[in-house]
Parts: C-alpha cells; sequence; structure tokens
C-alpha cells in the first residue's frame, strides 16, 4: 500500500469510481471524497518528495474536508425559488 498511496493516477482512479459512486448513490457525501482524492491527484502528481502513508491518508482526509465544507457553503446558497408560507390561508 505504501508504493500505491505514491502514484498519482491511483488518486485519480480513486477519485472516478467515487465520482461514479456519487452519481449511483446521489447526496453529496462521496463528492467530497471525490474531490478530496482529484486534489491527492494533483499534489501527489506535482509534489515529488516521498510522503508516508500516514501523512499520505491525512492529507487527504483534510482536503476531502474542506472541498466537503466548501460544496456545503455553495450548494447552501442556491435557492430552488420556491415561497415560503409563514401563515395560513384561514388566518
Amino acid at each position: 500500500m505504501a508504493g500505491l498511496v505514491g502514484i498519482w493516477w491511483v488518486w485519480l482512479a480513486v477519485a472516478i469510481a467515487l465520482g461514479v459512486v456519487e452519481v449511483l448513490l446521489p447526496g453529496f457525501i462521496f463528492l467530497g471524497f471525490a474531490l478530496g482524492a482529484l486534489a491527492m491527484a494533483a499534489l501527489v502528481g506535482l509534489v515529488t518528495s516521498s510522503m508516508t502513508v500516514a501523512m499520505s491518508l491525512a492529507a487527504f482526509a483534510a482536503l476531502s474536508l474542506l472541498a466537503w465544507i466548501v460544496l456545503r457553503l455553495a450548494f447552501r446558497r442556491q435557492s430552488s425559488g420556491a415561497r415560503r408560507v409563514m401563515h395560513d390561508i384561514n388566518d
């Protein structure tokens, strides 16, 4: 496993797999993990320093959490345009 976390295309494959899981099971849960894995693919591809397995998994967890928070904030701002009715028509 130590060799696999240092290969960028493995992280890309994980990101694609998590994206497919998100499409099959919608709920914006796996999308944060997919974006975290995509960021890890970029990080491993650009940074040539040797990261340990623990450091790689910690970076993946942090990037996934960050992506999930950003997605949560982005989708919260969108409104469906529905009106909220705060009183009954018979009042």
